[in-house]
């Protein structure tokens, strides 16, 4: 009996805490739906193209729904013996970690094609936006200043663009020494700056090992959040019987 009350305590304050951070990421979802410029305003820039693309609003709703679902199942189940919401709990994680599953078979599958996708969106925006759109110009300033490469795949991403059909050059950090030379074709060729996906494959490649650990961290949460809503579960059911 010790043991069930001890593994019910823990179910319930993990489950409360699960459902009052999806309800905190539910809310900050509604907040930039409801005023998205005010919320933007404290974040990174953002294109109006990646923000069109990308709904963060509603993806927070959704995620913050379906957690606060979660805690809601978990704690009450736990707390009110109930077999009915713990098999509910067990069967939604177990959906989840499916679907994780499947998403990370999906995402080694489909990994050669990710700069083919990437370099569709990127490109576009840098033949012409870049130095017309003040957002995205101080986006891809401040990404190839930090990490010293030079647009997508390397200078001739600014060939025929809005940018170097107004001022002739590419942009300083396509050069080494540009602060000396002006940064024209030849000089950026000579210089041959590496393309920033380059560089960012090179950061997460070094960054793996921690991502790896998010990724089993949660699995082990998930799996320990199954192993007890069964163990529960399973004892309600024997002492039905």
């Amino acid at each position: 009996m010790g043991c069930f009350t001890f593994v019910k305590a823990v179910m319930v304050v993990f489950n409360l805490l699960i459902f009052l951070a999806g309800m905190c990421l539910a809310a900050a979802g509604i907040w930039v739906t409801v005023d998205r410029d005010s919320f933007m305003t404290i974040l990174p820039p953002f294109t109006d193209n990646f923000q069109n693309q990308v709904n963060v609003g509603i993806f927070s709703i959704t995620i913050g729904a379906v957690m606060t679902l979660l805690g809601l199942l978990g704690c009450c189940g736990a707390q009110k013996e109930s077999k009915c919401l713990l098999i509910m709990f067990f069967s939604i994680i177990l959906i989840i970690c499916i679907a994780e599953t499947a998403a990370a078979v999906v995402a080694l599958v489909y990994s050669s094609y990710t700069e083919i996708i990437l370099r569709t969106w990127a490109t576009p925006g840098l033949k012409e936006q870049y130095g017309k759109d003040k957002v995205l110009t101080d986006l891809w300033n401040s990404t190839m200043t930090t990490l010293q490469c030079c647009g997508f795949s390397n200078y001739t991403d600014f060939s025929e663009s809005y940018y170097y059909e107004q001022y002739g050059l590419y942009p300083s950090t396509c050069c080494a020494g540009s602060e000396l030379f002006p940064c024209d074709e030849d000089n950026a060729d000579f210089s041959n700056v590496v393309g920033c996906f380059k560089q960012i494959v090179k950061i997460v490649q070094t960054k793996v090992s921690i991502v790896g650990g998010i990724a089993a961290g949660v699995t082990a949460i998930e799996v320990a959040a199954m192993g007890v809503s069964m163990y529960l579960y399973c004892y309600l059911d024997k002492k039905a019987t």
